[in-house]
């Protein structure tokens, strides 16, 4: 597959997508700790429908939070109100089903991809000029030899073997993080068996994951980022899409 990029004069276009012409940009965030009335009235119909099923306030002002952000961030990109930010979804490679595959920017019509992720205290965002995946998450209680067997590749195992405490917990999600945001750059997401992605989690830095279906690339450079405890963190591109990965800083609510 020929995966489609944002050309210099493409971006001159499109004001504001600085960071999508070359490699990707990834915002991250601290979770909202209430829901802010600016923050809801950002929110579109599905969203608000999504929002009367959380339980939790705390999880209800997270979520707000998470999207009202993403709105600003994509706002501020393309020169647009984040009011009139449309967000809705491209159909899964996999299937085809429209419900279920990445996220992309629907208002105003733009040739850039995205890619969110959101986890307790924190929220990203991603945004690059070729197919993206980006994933979060934060350091907790796992119980991985329960989760070993259906999520872990054998190498992964043995690579595990030996680490304890937050020493095994941290290479745990240095695996999942990376396996995540590779499903999610080819459109998926964790729909196909994880213990077929190898994520090398002795490696640091920039990895090769090789992960797809059909139509869309078959292998990943997956990159760790840099984000502060207690947070794990891995955005994917296209193997071979030039340019760096830039983490940036959002202020959030």
């Amino acid at each position: 597959m020929t995966v489609p990029q944002i050309s210099t004069e493409q971006a001159a276009e499109l004001p504001g997508i600085r960071g999508a012409a070359d490699g990707a940009t990834v915002w991250w965030w601290r979770g909202a700790t209430t829901v802010l009335t600016a923050d809801l009235a950002l929110l579109d119909d599905s969203e608000l429908r999504r929002l009367g099923r959380i339980r939790s306030p705390a999880g209800a002002a997270e979520f707000v939070g998470n999207r009202a952000s993403v709105r600003r961030i994509l706002a501020g990109l393309l020169g647009a109100p984040p009011e009139r930010i449309h967000l809705g979804r491209r159909p899964c490679p996999g299937c085809g089903d429209p419900e279920h595959g990445p996220p992309t920017i629907l208002n105003p019509q733009v040739m850039c991809w995205i890619s969110i992720s959101h986890t307790s205290g924190c929220g990203m965002l991603a945004v690059a000029g070729a197919p993206v995946g980006v994933d979060v998450e934060r350091a907790r209680d796992i119980r991985v030899d329960e989760l070993a067997p259906t999520t872990l590749t054998p190498s992964e195992v043995k690579q595990l073997d030996g680490l304890t405490g937050d020493a095994l917990r941290q290479a745990f999600l240095r695996c999942w993080t990376r396996k995540e945001a590779a499903l999610k750059a080819v459109g998926v997401g964790i729909t196909v068996p994880l213990d077929r992605v190898e994520t090398h989690p002795a490696t640091a830095g920039t990895i090769t994951v090789a992960a797809g279906v059909p139509g869309t690339p078959q292998a990943w450079s997956v990159t760790d980022l840099p984000i502060p405890t207690p947070w794990t963190a891995s955005v994917a591109l296209p193997a071979g899409t030039a340019g760096p990965v830039r983490l940036r800083a959002h202020p959030g609510n």
